[in-house]
This record gives C-alpha cells, structure tokens and sequence, in this order.
C-alpha cells in the first residue's frame, strides 16, 4: 500500500498567505473605521433622502435609518398646556433630543413637509418633538412663539432626563427660535440651534416681500422676485389696516380661505365686502400689489417697534450655544440675504457652520443640483447631527 505523506506548505507560500492575511484585516480595519467616521455622514445622507423621498429604500436607507413611532403629546407651559407630537426611533433606550418648530402654515405639526423632515430626523436616532405654534399657523409672527419654543425645549429636556436638546427653527420659527435661545429663562435648555431659512430682521424681510429688494450687510440692494404669498401673509396679519372695520369679519375669512389654498370658499367672502374692500381683495387674489404697495410699506414702518422686538437683530450677543445655518440661495419668501445678516451676528465662538445653497428652497431639500452642493448639504447636516448626539 502506497500512503502519501502529506506535503508540507513552503515557508514562501506560508508568507504570502500570512501577508493577504494581513492586508485582508487591515482592509476590513480600514473599512470599519471609515465607516464609523463617516457615520454621521451616511445619516445625513439617509435624512435628506427620506426627506425628499419618504418612500426612498436602499442598502444605506435600511442600514442607517430606524423605525419611527409617534405619540401626540400635552406639552406643559406656564399657561395652557400646547399641543405636540413625538416622533420616536425604535432600539434606543436614552436617544438625543431635538425640537422642530415649524414655520408659517396653516397646518401646523401636520404640515406634510414637516412631518416628512420629522420622521426622517427621528430615523436617525434622535427623539423629536414638534409643538404646535398657534400664532404661526394662524399666519401670525409673534412673541407668543419664543415662549412656546423655550418650554417646548425644556419640557423635552426634562421628559429625556433632563439632557439639553437641539433646537431647529423653520423659516419664520428660525429667528424667535434664535431669541428663545437667548432668554436666561430658556437657554439652558438648548445644546445647539439649526435655523432654516431664518430672519435676522422682520421688518427688512416683510420689505422684501413688498420691494421685491434684498439688502445685503455690505450695503448692496439686489432685485429678486418674492413669491405673492408673503405678501398676502403680510395683509392678513394686519387687516385693520386695509379694511374698514364693517369689513374685517368677511376680510379674515376669505384671505384665511386663500392662504389656505381653498379658493372657492375665499371667493365665496367677496360678495360680504364693501365695493372698495372688494377691490382690495380681488387684487391681493390676483397678485397685483401695485395700488397696495405704498399702504404696506406704511404698515411696516407702523409696526416696526413690534417688529424689531421679534427681530435677532442687536439682540443676541449673549449667545452661548452652537448655531448652525442653512439657507436657500433661491428662498422667496425669506432672502437668503437675511442669513447673511445672521452670521454677522451670531458671536463667531458659537457659529459653527453656515450654508447658503442653492439645494435647498425655503424649507426643504431639492432632488435636483450639482453633486458638490449637495455633498456640502450633506457635510452640514452631518455637523448637526454630531452636535445634537
């Protein structure tokens, strides 16, 4: 019988196994620590995608983003307690917080765009809350806000075990957000403040949707189109003074009925008004701000003691948190031009990244852009994702 011995493995074949050994492991260590850099970056990415797309699936989407349940809650305040909502994610015992104060819309926490921004941010990792802000969804911009915003903020500290939580304002929220995180009464609350298409200076912005006229820090006044819905939110928020008083019940219903997008039932109201109110109003339906142009820059300058008291601007070097920045370059109903008021002002020991971007609109992520500018857009969000953890 003829048994073979086994050969035995050359010591060169030995090495060169040992060696694609070697490399093998370096290749996987290398690997998972780019991954664990980059971490922050594959959520942003999975964010701003579910954002866009809430139905959106992928290897990346089902890696980094969890399961999301909601919970409507009671927020207490120092008066009457305001509606929210929870947005939780799923195999998190102790997640971070974030607040999401939305802007100007009649919908409020269920605004769809809102609520697609809340759910892909919970996605994350992070416990999100959602307050309903009365005034905004009225269409109004005021001081009953900030409060809302700064106990939001507290009572999400406290419910997650008194850990402080990030703040994000939207649009119009973005600027009393700001001033909410400047109250003694509210800032310890807040780890950090993302503002979305924010103001610096409300009554600038509201010319802006008058003059169709950016004015820029270093002096300049560019021409750029508003959009005639700030405008129309601009009337509404001050009736009384383009409508007599017999007029102001039928005015408030038929302008309420067109922001909200039901023109029927807004034209169903112009049979209620006076001939002249009637014209008035026809005229804001239409978009033709001519004749009311002159009466609205006169409301402005009127309201301007008001304005400037909801207004950043002169009012937050006492800032200590970070503030994140983000604008769209194309944003026609706030000007981009009001971020670059705001990073003037933000002490620059607390601005930590500021992004004017033409991916961006007034409140949410295009699907379309050149590459680069959404590789930055996906780098911010990542910055505010590390900031919030």
């Amino acid at each position: 019988m003829n048994l073979a011995m086994p050969s035995k493995t050359s010591p060169a074949k030995w090495r060169r196994d040992w060696r694609l050994g070697v490399i093998l492991l370096l290749g996987f260590l290398l690997i998972a620590v780019a991954v664990n850099w980059l971490r922050y970056e594959l959520r942003s990415y999975a964010l701003l995608t579910h954002f866009t797309d809430p139905e959106a699936t992928g290897p990346i989407l089902r890696w980094e983003s969890r399961q999301v349940t909601t919970e409507d809650v009671p927020i207490s305040t120092s008066g009457e307690p305001i509606p929210g909502r929870l947005y939780k994610p799923a195999g998190i015992s102790r997640p971070p917080g974030m607040v999401i104060a939305h802007g100007i819309h009649h919908l409020g926490i269920n605004e769809p765009r809102l609520v697609n921004f809340a759910r892909a941010m919970a996605g994350t990792g992070i416990e999100v809350l959602t307050p309903e802000l009365t005034s905004l969804a009225d269409y109004h911009v005021d001081a009953a806000s900030i409060a809302a915003i700064g106990e939001s903020a507290g009572w999400l500290d406290q419910h997650l075990g008194n850990r402080r939580v990030t703040v994000t304002g939207v649009s119009f929220a973005g600027g009393l957000a700001l001033l909410a995180a400047c109250d003694p009464k509210y800032a310890p609350h807040f780890k950090a403040l993302v503002l979305m298409g924010a103001y610096a200076d409300l009554a600038r912005a509201s010319r802006f949707l008058v003059t169709d006229e950016e004015e820029f820090p270093d002096g300049r006044t560019l021409k750029f189109p508003a959009h005639p819905y700030g405008a129309q939110v601009l009337v509404y928020a001050r009736l009384d003074k383009f409508f007599p008083p017999n007029d102001l019940p039928a005015a408030y219903e038929a302008l309420r009925y067109w922001l909200w997008e039901q023109p029927e039932d807004a034209r169903s109201w112009l049979a209620k008004l006076s001939p002249a109110s009637r014209t008035t109003m026809e005229s804001l339906f239409n978009r033709q701000f001519d004749t009311l142009r002159p009466k609205m820059l006169v409301a402005i300058r009127a309201d301007q003691p008001q304005l400037d008291a909801i207004s950043p601007h002169g009012r937050i070097a006492g800032l200590r948190i970070p503030v994140f920045i983000l604008h769209g370059t194309a944003d026609d109903i706030i000007p981009a031009s009001e971020s670059a008021w705001l990073q003037r002002e933000v002490p620059p020991a607390d601005l930590r990244a500021a992004l004017i971007t033409p991916v961006f609109s007034h409140v949410d992520a295009k699907k379309s852009g050149d590459w680069w500018e959404k590789l930055r857009l996906v780098q911010f969000i990542a910055e505010v994702l590390r900031a919030t953890n």
